[in-house]
């Protein structure tokens, strides 16, 4: 897919607003929550409404390639998630205060 000036990949594949962070998945994702693209403009102020309705427009004109995309994305995310060590529960963390109040120099 041949991406229009206005939108930019970077060498990990994310897929932004030139000049923005904003990805063309945060766009896809609140226009199919049925934002409208003042609605948009208005979660996004940095972008022009203007610029919303192109790449909006893009999308529609893609919307197979950039669903996928956004799919790749969002499984990829979700498999991170799933990989990251778990950090510890709350009483875990209780019982580490717990025993550091008790116990000062044991640190």
């Amino acid at each position: 897919m041949k991406l229009p000036d206005f939108l930019q990949q970077d060498r990990d594949g994310y897929i932004h607003v030139a000049g923005h962070r904003i990805g063309i998945e945060d766009i896809v994702f609140c226009y199919n929550d049925d934002l409208s693209p003042e609605m948009l403009a208005a979660q996004y102020p940095t972008l022009t409404l203007a610029l919303i309705h192109k790449a909006l427009g893009f999308y529609l004109e893609n919307r197979k390639e950039i669903d996928a995309y956004v799919s790749d994305s969002v499984r990829a995310c979700e498999e991170q998630r799933s990989a990251a060590p778990t950090g510890p529960t709350l009483d875990e963390m209780r019982d580490r205060l717990k025993f550091l109040h008790t116990n000062p120099s044991s640190d």
